[in-house]
């Protein structure tokens, strides 16, 4: 690509300004700071973070996370376990088991030793065991490199070409060719339908697997306090390296921004295109344009007189259940939505963050956090299908709910515009959009203007509270302009 300049590159106080305040914008900007690079960051919310915000949703005392809840990725991902958060107030906590699957039948656990999780499979332990001991046993090489999809791993090559051999493949392919049981199918369906995708599509394995290794490798923690709490650790730090984040200046255009060597977006490109129109060559625009969003989504948040009624109380050792049923089910869902339809059985996903982390509400009080994919921008209120989902597998869970607090995919895109038509992917997910994403590029990070460079979760490597999209496009701003 052709590249234009950006604007003045001297005679200014600011090296980089960031618009953005998710967790790839925070991160970019601690690279850039951590470079030398003098950064403000700039939110058009009144608080910063993005898909990391809590809020008191419902009762003053009771908070609930906004958008992300669980956060494996915040252990696992380079980008964020190399910063000393803790030194900043993060304080991680971690349920008895990572994830808990409601059956009919009774709940399938993910334990962190994978050992322990194949004993609970019944006949299908030993296949869970060959298919996941390996990967675990080079998690961490296996989790750096999914997270660095444009560059050569150090070590695991042998977990990633055994990854690759089966991630290629759909998850209810996988499951159908590996177990025969019910258990681990509903288990590992579950955790491929974090990909916003049909089961039956390429990669959906992929997806299964990597949450599955997680879940051994880091376990799937929630933060003290609300993810908030994780915003807040990256901000602090930002500021201790000489940065400065400023809430409720919202950009509109490229031209509204102060001089700087470089601008990071963290925006969709959608909005990168509404507010860079006027800079961006109109191919690279029309290519911005047809990048695809995928499902939205439908979340609730309850206030609850007590912990959820699980007919099985495993349930109650996770701060995560998968609520959906069998394989079948699940994969059944995740196609209704994909055909634009609202499946009568969605699949849930619900965490119960209180009954691990008592800050959350006051003594006796807990909260509950699910929501379920639907169509893109869709306006059909399943609230309703989500909570019968829920009380199927915990009877009087109904009669539990103080308060509750709706938000429609319409909701979901006020509170975060990166979130277009509910999709807090960044993007549907999909093996092309894995490419080229948002763009076919080998830098996908940088446009064609001079020093405007893109950081959201439309960026390699997607969606997810990992902070790499923005580690990789500082990255590529220090090899333009170190």
């Amino acid at each position: 690509m052709t590249r234009r300049p950006f604007g003045p590159t001297s005679g200014t106080d600011l090296d980089a300004v960031v618009v953005g305040s998710g967790p790839n914008g925070l991160v970019a900007a601690i690279t850039l700071a951590s470079a030398g690079w003098k950064v403000l960051v700039l939110e058009a919310s009144s608080t910063p973070g993005g898909g990391m915000r809590s809020a008191e949703l419902v009762r003053p005392g009771v908070v609930h996370d906004v958008c992300s809840a669980v956060h494996p990725l915040g252990l696992a991902s380079p980008a964020l376990r190399d910063l000393p958060l803790s030194v900043h107030g993060l304080r991680w906590v971690h349920p008895d088991v990572p994830l808990a699957h409601a059956l009919d039948t009774g709940a399938v656990l993910l334990h962190r030793s994978v050992e322990e999780t194949a004993d609970g499979l019944g006949p299908d332990g030993d296949a869970y065991r060959r298919l996941l001991a390996p990967l675990v046993a080079d998690g961490t090489a296996l989790t750096d490199a999914l997270l660095s999809p444009r560059s050569v791993p150090r070590s695991g090559f042998g977990a990633l070409a055994r990854y690759g051999l089966v991630g290629l493949r759909s998850a209810d392919g996988l499951a159908r060719a590996r177990f025969e049981a019910p258990e681990a199918p509903a288990m590992f369906a579950g955790l491929a339908a974090h990909s916003i995708l049909s089961l039956g599509a390429p990669i959906t394995a992929g997806y299964g697997l990597m949450f599955a290794v997680l879940g051994h490798l880091v376990g799937w923690p929630v933060a003290e306090g609300g993810s908030q709490s994780v915003a807040d650790a990256l901000v602090s730090l930002l500021v201790s390296l000489g940065g400065e984040v400023a809430c409720d200046r919202r950009v509109t255009s490229l031209d509204d921004l102060p001089p700087a060597r470089a601008v990071l977006l963290d925006l969709s490109p959608r909005d990168v295109v509404a507010i860079g129109r006027s800079r961006l060559p109109s191919r690279y625009a029309r290519s911005l344009e047809r990048f695809r969003y995928g499902p939205g989504v439908h979340k609730v948040d309850w206030v609850l007189d007590g912990p959820v009624p699980w007919t099985d109380p495993a349930c109650a050792r996770a701060a995560t259940v998968h609520v959906g049923g069998t394989r079948a089910e699940i994969s059944a869902a995740e196609d209704e939505v994909q055909r634009g339809r609202h499946p009568e059985r969605p699949f849930v996903l619900f965490s119960q963050a209180s009954g691990f982390d008592p800050t959350r509400a006051p003594a006796g009080i807990h909260t509950g956090w699910g929501y379920c994919h639907v169509p893109n921008g869709s306006t059909v209120d399943v609230t309703d299908r989500i909570e019968a989902q829920i009380e199927r597998f915990a009877p009087g869970f109904r009669e539990r709910i103080l308060d509750r607090h709706v938000m429609r995919t319409d909701a979901m895109e006020r509170y975060n515009p990166n979130y277009v038509g509910g999709d807090i992917n960044g993007g549907a997910a999909d093996l092309w959009q894995f490419v080229a994403r948002p763009t076919l590029h080998l830098d996908p990070w940088a446009t064609p203007v001079d020093g405007l460079y893109l950081c959201s979760a439309s960026t390699p490597p997607g969606g997810g509270v990992h902070g790499m999209a923005g580690r990789h496009a500082a990255r590529s701003v220090l090899r333009h302009h170190g």
